[in-house]
């Protein structure tokens, strides 16, 4: 059953592209947050879940594509398919870094592809109600994350914190400008989803697999990261690790994380009613990434 959305903020929509950024990793410690490896790896696991979740993202909506009759939303689909293919290389280019400096990501990932690959993967399905029914419940998995992604990018877009502490300027930077892409893209999911379908017990039902999942997903991630850190003697690592650094802001708060939830599940929700992209855009006007890759397009359109 369909119900009447939320109208969307209009102002808060805005013409996506992607960036081809591209980042120097030699001079980033394998504890970029300096005597923290444990905020370290929790955000650590970004660069194993992301490469193979947005590589299917974009499996996932170039099949959606042919279903959407809205030219605008076609239009924001496909930027947000070419930001998240971005998004993929730049996290799946931290890897052999962390390998250079003795933590092999390899067990883990290959999870993460069986995971994103096999078990939320195509399936032989008969044409017609029942393959429309896997699409649908895959399009309304991923509305739920990017609620998650949103949270996240519009967190590290305001985490001074990690500022303070002397983190990596270059992981910052990776982080923030992917934050503040989630942040400019994150009605389009969500829209594709309400276009597609709009089912409320098909949002709740889908957001509790997707929460669920994030959650198994990530404390499996930090937990292989301190135990495989080659400078750690006694890793260990706890709720409670998780909460004192949400408070100290070195992470998202566990308030923040659990407030979000009615949110997502209420039923006027629209993200345009969340963060700010006037905020993102201000990041990525900065984001020595983000301006790099600019000058390098304008150079190639002059040189043409």
């Amino acid at each position: 059953m369909s119900y009447k959305q939320a109208r969307p903020v209009e102002s808060e929509r805005i013409a996506l592209k992607a960036r081809n950024v591209s980042f120097s990793w030699e001079d980033t410690p394998l504890h970029w947050v300096p005597g923290d490896p444990f905020t370290t790896h929790t955000i650590n696991v970004l660069h194993l879940l992301l490469p193979a979740g947005e590589r299917w993202f974009v499996h996932v909506y170039k099949q959606a594509l042919p279903l959407i009759t809205d030219e605008r939303l076609r239009e924001d689909v496909i930027g947000f398919i070419g930001q998240e293919a971005m998004h993929s290389q730049s996290h799946d280019e931290v890897l052999p870094h962390l390998r250079e400096q003795g933590l092999d990501p390899t067990p883990y990932t290959a999870q993460v592809d069986w995971f994103f690959e096999k078990l939320l993967g195509d399936r032989t399905l008969p044409p017609g109600r029942a393959r429309r029914w896997w699409l649908l419940e895959r399009v309304a998995l991923i509305a739920a994350i990017e609620h998650y992604t949103a949270f996240l990018g519009d967190w590290v877009l305001g985490a001074a914190e990690l500022d303070r502490r002397g983190a990596d300027p270059t992981m910052l930077d990776l982080l923030r400008w992917h934050g503040a892409e989630e942040v400019e893209h994150r009605s389009v999911a969500f829209d594709l989803f309400t276009h597609l379908d709009g089912s409320y017990r098909r949002r709740a039902r889908t957001w509790a697999s997707a929460f669920s999942a994030l959650l198994f997903l990530w404390q499996r991630g930090v937990r292989f990261f301190l135990a495989n850190d080659p400078t750690l003697t006694d890793p260990r690592a706890s709720f409670k690790d998780f909460y004192d650094r949400g408070r100290a802001g070195l992470l998202p708060s566990t308030g923040a994380m659990l407030r979000s939830i009615p949110r997502y599940l209420g039923r006027d929700y629209h993200p345009s009613h969340e963060f700010s992209t006037a905020q993102a855009v201000a990041y990525l006007a900065a984001s020595p990434a983000a301006l790099a890759a600019e000058r390098a397009e304008h150079s190639a359109k002059g040189a043409a």
